[in-house]
């Protein structure tokens, strides 16, 4: 199945970097599961909160400058904290992340402060003012098994019909 983001979701990736934008579209249409963005560029006023509360640990969170975004998984439409759906999308996103030559990082990952819902562009190769989209190639195409492959065939040696 082939999910879509809402207009709701949509409107979270304004003012994020592009690459980030372009990795989460590339997963979602690969996603065995439907996920939401919860949040993508925080004010310092947030930000401040967030730390203020424990849910974040820095002021110099890259939610900031655009460099990070919040997902969930959905479940029957509502936002699931399940960790092991998190472990679910985690392979698809590093996967387009990889296929778009993109250096994204999993908060799923980090040592300590495991936190499932954010993924952020690297420091060492984005920049706190660095907006750039990257020249990010196209994800090679899947080679056709099975029934396809063998219509692929045919139609490679027979051409597609008569004129």
């Amino acid at each position: 199945m082939s999910y879509k983001f809402s207009s709701r979701s949509l409107s979270r990736f304004d003012g994020v970097h592009p690459d980030i934008r372009a990795v989460f579209t590339l997963a979602l249409s690969r996603s065995p599961i439907d996920f939401t963005v919860l949040e993508g560029v925080r004010s310092v006023e947030r930000q401040r909160k967030l730390v203020a509360s424990g849910a974040s640990t820095t002021m110099n969170s890259r939610h900031l400058t655009g460099h990070a975004l919040d997902v969930a998984p959905l479940v029957n439409g509502a936002v699931s904290w399940d960790w092991p759906l998190y472990h679910k999308l985690a392979p698809v996103i590093k996967q387009a992340a990889k296929d778009l030559g993109v250096d994204l990082e999993w908060g799923g990952d980090w040592q300590s402060f495991k936190d499932g819902p954010h993924w952020q562009l690297s420091w060492k190769k984005y920049g706190k003012e660095d907006m750039v989209a990257r020249s990010l190639p196209k994800p090679k195409p899947t080679k056709p098994t099975g029934l396809a492959a063998i219509i692929a065939a045919f139609f490679a040696i027979f051409g597609k019909g008569r004129k």
